[in-house]
């Protein structure tokens, strides 16, 4: 699906001159910040141009099916070379730091997880020569349906994904697809199947990088929860697996009417989606890499809207949640 006719179906924002001019000015601020408690950027926030923070301020009341949110006309400025290995690091004091925690805030605050890049708040998106065939950020092969950090019981409430630079053909899609939609193509029998929880999530490969042995499932857990007028998912292609043939099948024609009510968003440099974590589903298009320091490139955050004070005493950054080790068990 062309981006065009998709952003006649979703709720987008995009940027004038002035508005992108502002918002740069504050995410360069803002970028200083990112060691700081969500409190000292409220000033920035309510500085943000009205048109834009409202937008995302009505996105984040979840008034729609969609699930799906896109911003426009972000500034980006030139680039370096796209990374070619893994924590790079060549945008610690980028703007585009900024930019993302501006937005994290907005809908709650930016987080990181100490598991994964060692609790890195600001995700650089990108293929890593070797493991083009990982199911993970570094990979370049597609990428399935997935709840971002399934297994996890303090799991984003929203993921922004800010382009840098598109894949050299302008074929890598952002794949999203909302449960909302997807359920009406479901019998009664499927969905009841999807509610009980019966299901285990395997820890995605980018929590246990550095683990030795099998990874470790969490559950059980529901797929489908929340009420009938507004269903939330919980999924994993990769990892989630059904505790019979029963639930297998209903996992299967899940997948299945998810993929036929999928939106694939083929982003330009400076347009963010902003995804509801509990709402829709993403994954990723193939595309070829040349490591030539022009390929795909985006940036990510995560943004948790409350994180409960017992983790917050727990949490060894302000913005950083505490390893599964410490918490397993306690939600």
């Amino acid at each position: 699906m062309d981006l065009t006719t998709v952003v006649k179906q979703q709720k987008t924002y995009r940027l004038n001159e002035l508005e992108a001019a502002k918002t740069r000015e504050l995410s360069s601020l803002a970028a200083r910040l990112s060691n700081s408690p969500p409190i000292v950027l409220s000033g920035l926030l309510l500085d943000l141009p009205e048109g834009m923070r409202k937008s995302i301020l009505d996105f984040g009341a979840d008034t729609g099916s969609g699930g799906h949110f896109l911003l426009r006309g972000l500034a980006v400025d030139d680039l370096p070379d796209t990374p070619v290995v893994h924590g790079a690091e060549i945008l610690d004091s980028h703007f585009t730091n900024g930019t993302l925690m501006l937005v994290a805030d907005l809908l709650g605050s930016l987080v990181g997880y100490q598991d994964e890049k060692s609790g890195t708040l600001f995700h650089d998106v990108h293929p890593v020569r070797g493991e083009e065939n990982r199911i993970e950020n570094s990979g370049s092969v597609a990428f399935d349906f997935h709840t971002e950090n399934v297994h996890h019981p303090l799991r984003p409430d929203y993921l922004g994904l800010l382009c840098l630079r598109r894949d050299h053909e302008g074929i890598a899609a952002t794949r999203v697809s909302s449960v909302r939609d997807a359920l009406p193509l479901l019998s009664a029998e499927q969905v009841a199947e999807l509610r009980k929880p019966q299901f285990h999530s395997l820890y995605p490969t980018s929590f246990t990088r550095d683990v030795e042995g099998p990874r470790p499932p969490a559950g059980p857990h529901p797929v489908i929860f929340g009420s009938k007028e507004r269903p939330f998912i919980r999924f994993n292609t990769h990892n989630t697996r059904a505790a019979d043939q029963g639930a297998e099948h209903a996992l299967r024609a899940l997948t299945e009417a998810l993929e036929s009510v999928c939106r694939d968003l083929v982003l330009a440099p400076g347009d963010l989606v902003v995804l509801d974590n509990h709402v829709v589903v993403h994954g990723r298009s193939a595309f070829e890499p040349r490591y030539d320091g022009q390929d795909r490139w985006l940036r990510r955050f995560y943004s948790l809207r409350s994180t409960p004070l017992w983790a917050q005493r727990m949490m060894r950054h302000p913005r950083v949640l505490p390893p599964m080790a410490d918490i397993r068990g306690v939600v």
